[in-house]
């Protein structure tokens, strides 16, 4: 599965995993919602409540994930201030379900409040 994230600033593809996450965010797709930022993840809020799924707390850049307590997809493209030194670390265990394909660090031009949709990347 293949998806394609679309800010004011930024676009990108995503391969997706294999896993209940994946399938859940795929089938709710297309999706749009407001971009927030916290240090270098930018995350939105997506219709989804999906339960914990094998979560992990340290990432790697270019992951993708849902975060269930704020019910909100997340990429990840650098420290975020839980990091410890230059790892990615999430707030809280997050279901990692993708990874974007090729640079993951042009999420840095996404700003507080821009628009992002995701949709299939057929």
């Amino acid at each position: 599965m293949r998806i394609k994230i679309v800010t004011e600033s930024a676009e990108a593809f995503a391969e997706l995993n294999n896993t209940k996450t994946a399938s859940a965010v795929f089938d709710s797709l297309p999706i749009e919602s407001v971009a927030h930022r916290w240090g270098e993840e930018v995350y939105f809020e997506i219709p989804l409540d999906v339960e914990p799924e094998n979560g992990k707390e340290v990432l790697e850049v270019g992951d993708i994930a849902y975060w269930s307590p704020g019910r909100s997809m997340c990429i990840f493209f650098g420290p975020t201030p839980s990091s410890r030194g230059n790892e990615v670390r999430a707030y809280s265990p997050v279901n990692v379900f993708g990874k974007i394909s090729g640079d993951a660090t042009i999420f840095r031009d996404v700003k507080e409040g821009d628009l992002i949709r995701v949709e299939t990347g057929d």
